[in-house]
């Protein structure tokens, strides 16, 4: 692994290459189980949306606790986050790009990553349905009295129609199984008591059913415009300069996408492999708030705050849930409410990484 990648000589495109095999050959081995520590880096507080769930939550690793005794829980929302996934086809053909960019010309082919097989666009791995398996254990011990085996008829579970939210459902329901059969191998999503999986892309996927958000933001091409200024700007130039310099390549070779990517080339490790990069020790941390801007930047004029009709788009889905928790404080039934999606609903830096739970309490 190379350690100081900042100092290395002129002229050393040799060592320079070692960056982008090591950094394909980790990833071409899969997901190995977790190791008892996995494996952390400095640059962990600064991938914003790509970050371990653990390193944004240490407490995930503790047994929660959260209700006292005088509280009893009527209902339980929660909008949930798929879990760990592999990179996206444009992803990979970035990453594709700068293994080209560093590769020598003598160098032996590489095996095909794992990433590069058909159909492995932003496929979930089993680090995340570990996530999901695990979420649902926590909630399970922690509301008893809506997650038990007898309330199990009035989970409703729903989620978009991406694979990898589809799959991060059925491994929630199967960790729902497992809290309640210990022991005992999940069966098939159709033979649990939990769910069966409602797909429902109108509510999940809002952004994608809003014509104004389709028009105004999705589809034009000005919408970005802050976020393309910062990529030409100063702070992203001294970062390319920077790379370029470590990697011994011409910066005029590189730009901030390629830079961003091999930035979340050090978070794809960490999260789907527990291991370190190479790619973590091209960057420094000053670096690594430039590029937690330039992602957060991009949130916010595409997800967030920057137009009003990027929050107004979720209308429907928070008042499906407000709908629900009118009813179950009316009626007074117990019942629990799970989405999957993947929506960035961007209440707050936290909320990309964690997730929101909405109890009623009576």
């Amino acid at each position: 692994m190379l350690r100081s990648a900042r100092r290395l000589p002129g002229g050393s495109v040799a060592r320079a290459a070692v960056v982008a095999a090591a950094l394909l050959s980790s990833l071409s081995r899969g997901s190995p189980p977790e190791p008892p520590e996995p494996a952390a880096s400095p640059l962990s507080p600064y991938f914003g949306t790509k970050t371990r769930y653990e390193d944004a939550e240490p407490g995930l690793r503790r047994d929660p606790r959260l209700l006292g005794e005088a509280c009893r829980p009527l209902q339980l929302v929660a909008l949930i986050r798929h879990g760990t996934r592999l990179p996206t086809a444009r992803q990979v053909a970035r990453l594709r790009q700068l293994q080209a960019l560093v590769r020598r010309p003598d160098a032996e082919p590489e095996p095909e990553p794992e990433w590069s097989r058909p159909g492995a666009d932003g496929q979930l791995v089993e680090r995340g349905r570990q996530d999901m398996r695990r979420l649902a254990g926590r909630l399970a011990r922690l509301f008893p009295a809506l997650l038990g085996r007898r309330h199990a008829g009035r989970l409703r579970a729903l989620s978009s129609s991406k694979p990898r939210c589809v799959d991060s459902g059925v491994a929630f329901l199967q960790g729902l199984w497992r809290h309640h059969h210990p022991g005992e191998p999940a069966p098939g999503p159709a033979d649990m008591e939990y769910g069966p999986l409602e797909i429902n892309d109108k509510l999940m996927r809002f952004f994608d059913h809003c014509e104004k958000f389709l028009t105004e933001v999705e589809g034009n091409a000005t919408a970005l415009h802050h976020v393309e200024a910062f990529k030409t700007g100063p702070e992203m130039q001294n970062v390319l300069n920077k790379v370029a310099a470590t990697l011994q390549v011409p910066v005029s070779s590189l730009n901030a996408d390629l830079i961003q990517v091999a930035f979340f080339a050090c978070s794809f490790d960490l999260a789907i492999r527990g291991v370190k990069s190479p790619w973590c020790d091209v960057f420094d941390i000053e670096d690594a708030k430039v590029l937690e801007y330039l992602n957060d930047l991009k949130q916010y004029w595409k997800r967030a705050y920057g137009y009003a009709i990027n929050s107004r788009s979720s209308c429907g889905l928070f008042q499906d849930i407000f709908r629900h928790m009118d009813k179950a404080v009316e009626q007074k039934q117990r019942f629990a409410v799970v989405r999957l999606s993947v929506a960035l609903l961007v209440w707050g830096r936290s909320c990309l990484w964690t997730w929101e739970f909405i109890a009623v309490l009576v």
